[in-house]
């Protein structure tokens, strides 16, 4: 925004302290030359043809605009040169006077400039007058008098300029005076053309009276012809400036600069004090209210005229002219109740048939000239280019906001979001960090399946609401894609930016209310530090992944990142070649871990657990190769060879009739398959394995996941026989009453309630009452993490029926399993017939 540059303005009334001088100077010297020559009649009718020839003469104005001012050169020399030959130079002054008061009438300018010309026009005829009383006295119309008379007239010339360009110093500063000075050339050029023209009048005239006649002639034919060139002229340089429009607006349309190239060329063009856009808000465009005004530099974010002319201009899609010279349709009072506003013209800006705003031009520079019906058809044309360029320069905006926008959320998306971490991280700053959490919303897929994606869209938008408000007025909030969102921002530590992770993911987990359905939507949040844990944007985002990844193991949590984050990560990059090359050449093995009864202390059943020695690696962490398994197609696999193995061992179970159950472990996208139920089918009829012997265990997050897309395979699974159980209960968001609409059999407690039962009351309630509905329930509840004695009695105390732990074994390779159960059993009860119970545990 430009400063204006009013202030530095004197009011017009400072005029007068030129003005006056010039009066008295005027009054002085007519009155001493009255006294010393004074006029004759003799002069009376020479001075009225000299009168009416100048009044005609400053007619014919040739406009130069500097600033505010208008410079005007008229052709009053010539006139000028007969009457300082023919009359006395007390009337020279006076016709000089008359003849510039007479023009001020016509022109209806203000009293201050009025009176000033006159003055100006009697004080420079005075000097004039002094001069040539100075010079040799006039004899005959010869080289001499030429000399004479040039210098008189041209003290005339420069007298007056020095008289504007003082009156405009006082006003407008010495820099606008000099300005003028400047560009004085021209019109000094003109006044001795003009003298010249004078003396070859006086030669003509001075030879023979009748000569005027044909003088006449020639000045209504160089009229004519002046006329004619002066409007080829400005229909020339309207052309040249409307090319010089367009192309400016062209070059400026792409780098956000077209609204000050706009204006300031559309003010220039049409000579015009202000010149002023209006673009009412339009979606996520605000308004736009700019005038470029011919004092200042820049723009204005102000307009001179009524708002109400604009809106009924928006509302029609027709143009307004108001002013001298304009017919109007609006009332004039109405027009210019601001008193800067003499006339206008406002003119509407389409976009095919609508008006997206509107382009006005107030006040024609210079005090001779007005807008006249000719300027419309003008400034209409150049609101058809202005309105084109405005719509090319949004369409561009719009594009560079869509390459850097995320289309659903209206976030920044991720290349934003890199381009602002680079920036970011080139900034040093001693005790603060560069922050980035990545929020991860969990179920966003089964919301999509089951919804539908615009039921998903608008979770992500009311997430993306919800952090904009939440999140510090600092940060910068954008999707990274899928159900993945980007908070960055400076901290002072990396405490804080998990500190404030918590507690925006706290603040957006609420409760999401869409029509009549309530969804319950949490996230997994990834924390990384700049520049702890990166030095650049690539890495930072790589690395808050990781941590995203690692804490959605716990369901909302929040993970910092780590170098064994990265590490893991490539770790199971590198193992995907070899979990096939295992495969093939039998490289995994099974362990078993028993389920006990706690009361009867009874093997149960045991749980297949896949396990991998890496000749390189060493022992790799089953959620390592399960996740690459799942990641690489090899699931399938992985799940066949667990099954066979358990499958096999309990055919082969050689303990008199205790039967061996086996539980296996299978992902919830091994649900989705709708050939599995007949795999286990055929699997169990190639091992002879009764049905009920084998029990199938799907995570919580896999068999209640909002979604009834397990149903039909597990239905399908029940009707073979399998048993089925949800593992890992109670770490999730689901509840004992959706397991009623599921074919399951048994409840699995997670062993991290279990473990706190013994010091944490809280856990103690949650497996109380997981084990009280589960019955009621007539589902069977296996704890999972039986460690102490204390843990069992509680166990037992609550009516839990089987427990599985490291108090009873650990998982152990079936050779072990057997020699385990042989030192287990209760001898007793093998001498009584009984099934072997196991001992107490010590």
């Amino acid at each position: 925004m430009a400063r204006s540059r009013t202030s530095a303005r004197r009011p017009t009334d400072a005029a007068w302290l030129i003005t006056g001088p010039m009066a008295l100077l005027s009054v002085v010297c007519c009155t001493v030359l009255g006294a010393l020559d004074p006029p004759g009649p003799d002069d009376l009718i020479p001075g009225a043809v000299v009168l009416v020839a100048m009044v005609v003469a400053g007619t014919q104005v040739l406009q130069f605009i500097v600033r505010r001012q208008a410079l005007a050169v008229t052709l009053t020399e010539i006139p000028l040169v007969l009457a300082f030959f023919y009359l006395k130079p007390v009337t020279v002054i006076v016709i000089a006077a008359l003849a510039t008061g007479i023009g001020q009438l016509r022109r209806r300018l203000t009293a201050t400039k009025a009176w000033f010309n006159v003055a100006k026009a009697g004080a420079t005829a005075s000097l004039a007058s002094l001069v040539l009383l100075a010079m040799p006295p006039i004899e005959g119309v010869g080289p001499t008098t030429w000399g004479v008379l040039f210098v008189v007239v041209s003290t005339f010339a420069l007298a007056a300029l020095a008289a504007v360009s003082g009156v405009i110093c006082l006003i407008q500063g010495w820099q606008a005076g000099w300005d003028m000075l400047r560009r004085a050339a021209p019109t000094l050029l003109t006044a001795a053309v003009n003298v010249a023209i004078g003396l070859v009048v006086l030669m003509v005239l001075d030879s023979n009276a009748w000569a005027s006649l044909l003088l006449a002639a020639v000045a209504v034919a160089v009229a004519f012809v002046y006329r004619s060139y002066s409007r080829f002229f400005r229909q020339h340089r309207t052309l040249s400036d409307m090319y010089e429009l367009t192309r400016a607006m062209t070059q400026s349309g792409q780098d956000g600069t077209l609204v000050d190239a706009l204006l300031g060329r559309v003010r220039g063009l049409m000579q015009a004090e202000y010149a002023t856009l209006w673009l009412p808000s339009q979606g996520r465009h605000p308004e736009v209210l700019l005038t470029a005004r011919v004092d200042d530099p820049g723009l204005l974010d102000f307009a001179p005229a009524p708002m109400a002319v604009r809106d009924r201009v928006l509302r029609t899609g027709e143009t307004v002219a108001a002013g001298r010279q304009l017919g109007t349709e609006v009332d004039q009072r109405t027009v210019t109740e601001d008193s800067r506003v003499k006339e206008l013209i406002v003119v509407p800006l389409r976009s095919g048939q609508a008006v997206i705003g509107t382009l006005e031009v107030v006040n024609r520079l210079g005090d001779t000239y007005h807008f006249t019906s000719a300027d419309i058809p003008v400034f209409e044309t150049v609101a058809a280019h202005a309105a084109v360029a405005l719509e090319n320069s949004r369409l561009v905006d719009r594009l560079r906001h869509d390459a850097y926008h995320d289309a659903v959320t209206k976030l920044p998306n991720r290349r934003r979001i890199t381009s602002a971490l680079d920036e970011a991280v080139r900034i040093r700053a001693p005790g603060e960090v560069v922050a980035v959490l990545l929020f991860d919303v969990d179920r966003l897929r089964q919301v999509n399946e089951s919804l539908g994606h615009a039921a998903g869209d608008k979770v992500l938008v009311e997430v993306a609401d919800r952090l904009r408000a939440c999140a510090p007025s600092s940060a910068l909030v954008g999707r990274a894609g899928g159900d993945e969102f980007l908070v960055t921002l400076r901290l002072e530590s990396a405490e804080a930016a998990l500190d404030l992770a918590a507690q925006l993911r706290d603040q957006i987990r609420d409760e999401m209310v869409f029509d009549a359905l309530t969804l319950d939507v949490d996230t997994a949040v990834g924390v990384a530090v700049h520049p702890e844990h990166g030095s650049d944007a690539a890495t930072l985002l790589q690395r808050v992944d990781l941590a995203a990844t690692a804490a959605k193991s716990v369901p909302g949590s929040v993970q910092l990142f780590s170098p064994a984050l990265e590490s893991r990560s490539l770790r199971r990059l590198g193992l995907a070649g070899d979990l096939r090359r295992a495969l093939d050449e039998g490289e995994l093995a099974v362990y078993f871990q028993p389920k006990v009864t706690l009361r009867d202390r009874l093997l149960v059943g045991v749980e297949c657990l896949a396990r991998w020695e890496h000749p390189a690696h060493g022992t790799v962490a089953p959620e390592d190769f399960v996740a690459v398994a799942e990641h690489t197609g090899q699931l399938g696999r992985l799940t066949e060879f667990v099954l066979r193995e358990g499958l096999r061992r309990s055919r082969d179970w050689g303990h008199g009739d205790q039967a061996l159950a086996v539980a296996v472990n299978i992902s919830a996208r091994t649900l989705t398959d709708q050939h599995f139920p007949a795999h286990v089918r055929d699997l169990l009829d190639e091992y002879g394995v009764p049905p009920q012997r084998l029990t199938l265990e799907i995570k919580e997050s896999g068999v209640l996941d909002g979604t009834d897309r397990p149903i039909p395979t597990l239905r399908r699974l029940r009707d073979l026989g399998v048993r089925l159980s949800v593992d890992d209960f109670g770490t999730g968001d689901s509840s004992l009453a959706h397991l009623r609409r599921l074919p399951v059999h048994e409840v699995k407690v997670d062993r991290s309630f279990v473990q706190g039962m013994a010091t944490d009351p809280g856990d103690l309630a949650i497996v109380n009452a997981v084990v009280t509905l589960s019955q009621q329930f007539g589902l069977a509840v296996v704890a999972e993490g039986v460690e102490s004695e204390l843990t069992l009695e509680l166990l037992q105390d609550i009516g839990c029926e089987i427990g599985q732990g490291f108090l009873f074994s650990r998982p152990l390779p079936y050779e072990r399993l057997e020699a385990w159960f042989g030192a287990q059993v209760d001898p007793e009860t093998i001498a009584a017939g009984e099934l072997p119970r196991l001992r107490v545990v010590p």
